[in-house]
């Protein structure tokens, strides 16, 4: 990650309230040059939290019109666990094209790139980056950027589920020092099959590893377990 990100992901690890989130949420949206940036997410209780730059019109607009029932993005969202590009959505039902209408007159750019993320007890997230390019510039942008926003919408989502009320925080656990260089060169972008030559063991001993830390952090998967792990200071990108 370049230095202004990990700066903008401390500053959401150390988020003491919402509003702080807002404020770095912000300055993501600055750093990556885009138009909007959006972090909504669901506690198991079903209370609705959320911070981002859409316009506050389009924003009560879509809550007035329980748009969340039709919006292609969050339906999309619910049914994958990979990273969804609107693009590859279907906006072909006359509900879904009237919505998008609207969203788009309301300043939601035409691209975007949401990560679904899943949370325990039916925690469910997304975090969305929204901007308004052409389709070339766009898939460049998230070719280069997929990985970074994963970690940082994972990272938003372990900063959010503090706040929930009533939520015992697990016990720490220490991680060994394979683990360590295993979730820290994960973090700063190198594959799995890089970072097990870089450490000079096996794909199949580094699975072990990243299983291993992913238990200790009680994480859902690697890119969560990496977040928790920046999140607690016990690796540093």
């Amino acid at each position: 990650m370049k230095s202004g990100l990990i700066r903008i992901l401390e500053q959401v690890l150390r988020a003491s309230a919402l509003e702080d989130m807002q404020r770095a949420i912000e300055g993501l949206r600055d750093a990556f040059k885009v138009n909007h940036v959006v972090y909504h997410w669901v506690s198991a209780a079903g209370d609705q939290y959320g911070c981002g730059t859409y316009p506050p019109e389009w924003v009560a607009r879509y809550i007035a019109c329980d748009y969340h029932r039709i919006d292609p993005v969050v339906l999309g969202c619910l049914q994958n666990f990979h990273p969804v590009d609107w693009k590859s959505l279907d906006w072909t039902a006359k509900a879904a094209r009237q919505f998008r209408a609207d969203a788009f007159a309301h300043g939601v750019g035409r691209q975007g790139f949401s990560v679904p993320i899943r949370g325990p007890n039916g925690q469910f997230a997304v975090f969305t980056v929204n901007h308004e390019t052409d389709d070339a510039s766009w898939h460049a942008f998230t070719a280069r950027n997929s990985r970074d926003l994963i970690v940082i919408a994972q990272s938003f989502n372990s900063r959010a589920l503090e706040f929930e009320p009533g939520r015992t925080p697990p016990p720490a656990q220490s991680l060994s020092p394979r683990e360590v260089d295993s979730l820290t060169l994960l973090a700063m972008g190198h594959s799995r099959a890089q970072v097990a030559n870089s450490l000079s063991i096996s794909e199949h001993t580094l699975r072990a590893y990243i299983e291993s830390a992913r238990l200790k952090l009680g994480a859902q998967n690697t890119t969560h377990a990496v977040a928790r792990a920046i999140s607690r200071g016990l690796i540093v990108v």
